[in-house]
């Protein structure tokens, strides 16, 4: 098979020649600290994974006077063009004098200006300051945001030009700035998640009030990825697992909107892999009966998440494709190659069982010994299917 191959019969909750192992994010730091400098799909080529092309490309909606930001000069990791339009337009200034660098990033409309502060290093961005300060704000946002949409010839080229390397991933549109793709983890991101949680019990009105507003952007951008050549898009985040909010916020809050967007997926043929990397257990029946094609991360107990293969797969094994389970903090640092094909044979005894399995660590790493990745990638390859 083909790596493509193999991941689709997995996808399908098929078995596969051989169980699929690939990473997820291949963070830039990592290869720019650890491998020279190389591209992504070097670094699959190098280790004989089964590589991932993230594909990721917006436009915006022709006749409502939309445009692409004219001042955006450079994509961040996995960023797209902004869309404005004459009530919806971006400023970022950079502030002096900050530990990090540190960004104003404003949205200036009619109404008033928002504006929510960035900062990052050579791993990652975070917010020090967030979007949405007063509870009128999200009316502001309602009334003057722009829709983007996917730009279905670009990522149809560059899937075309992939080929059956491996698979083409996308991610459901996030919010400008610092967004990601659930409705629930959107909102954390512009809001603050204790904040969110509270809101949930003081105003729950006016969480789901906003939750619909950041539905039907996503819904607008969903139903525009008819025709997109993807495999797989992501939806979800991590402020919807257990290790933050409690089933009964997951059920109100998160679950509503998000089954709605992976209904929408599926009515224009997208797969949707829905990714919660934290605690997940509790929770794995909700997910599943929000009808993703497959889940992520599965994080394990020692990095923090609560996941227990064997009986995450009895569970919800036959209802989707799992996608994670490797922990990439204990097994890719400080340890033996030996040790490492250990981890990569309990996941694979644990979940692999009848297909529907891709092999991950769960989540981003921005160090590894390589010697460790070789034994993770060289042992996953020796699991065959009978």
């Amino acid at each position: 098979m083909t790596s493509k191959d193999r991941f689709l019969k997995a996808l399908n909750k098929g078995k596969p020649d051989r169980l699929p192992v690939t990473t997820h994010h291949l963070m830039p730091s990592f290869l720019n600290n650890f491998m020279d400098g190389i591209g992504e799909q070097q670094f699959f080529d190098q280790f004989g994974l089964d590589s991932i092309k993230w594909a990721v490309a917006s436009f915006y909606t022709p006749g409502k006077g939309e445009y692409f930001d004219p001042f955006q000069t450079e994509l961040g990791f996995l960023e797209t063009r902004r869309v404005c339009s004459e009530n919806w337009r971006f400023r970022i200034e950079t502030l002096p004098g900050k530990d990090y660098e540190t960004k104003r990033f404003s949205i200036i409309t009619p109404g008033k200006s928002l504006s929510m502060v960035l900062q990052s290093n050579e791993y990652t961005t975070w917010v020090a300051e967030h979007l949405i300060k007063e509870k009128n704000d999200i009316d502001v946002i309602a009334k003057y945001m722009t829709s983007p949409v996917c730009d279905v010839a670009e990522i149809n080229r560059i899937a075309l030009e992939y080929g059956n390397r491996g698979l083409v991933r996308g991610h459901i549109a996030g919010f400008e700035g610092f967004g990601q793709p659930g409705c629930w983890q959107d909102f954390a991101c512009l809001f603050g998640i204790e904040n969110l949680i509270y809101k949930t019990f003081d105003d729950p009105e006016w969480v789901h009030s906003f939750l619909g507003v950041l539905m039907e952007r996503k819904r607008h951008f969903v139903r525009s990825l008819k025709g997109a050549l993807y495999d797989i898009i992501e939806l979800g985040g991590g402020d919807a697992s257990t290790t933050v909010i409690s089933p009964d916020i997951f059920d109100k809050f998160v679950a509503p909107y998000d089954s709605e967007l992976i209904r929408e997926a599926h009515a224009v043929n997208q797969r949707i892999v829905y990714h919660t990397c934290g605690g997940m257990m509790p929770i794995l029946e909700n997910i599943a009966g929000m009808k993703p094609d497959a889940m992520e991360t599965f994080t394990p107990p020692d990095m923090g998440g609560d996941t227990r293969l064997g009986e995450a797969k009895k569970r919800i094994g036959d209802k989707v494709c799992m996608i994670g389970g490797f922990d990439q903090f204990h097994f890719f640092n400080g340890c033996t190659p030996e040790q490492t094909r250990a981890e990569v044979r309990r996941c694979f005894n644990e979940a692999g069982g009848n297909g529907g399995f891709i092999l991950s660590p769960s989540d981003h790493f921005f160090q590894a010994d390589l010697i460790l990745i070789e034994a993770y990638a060289e042992e996953a390859r020796k699991c065959e299917y009978l």
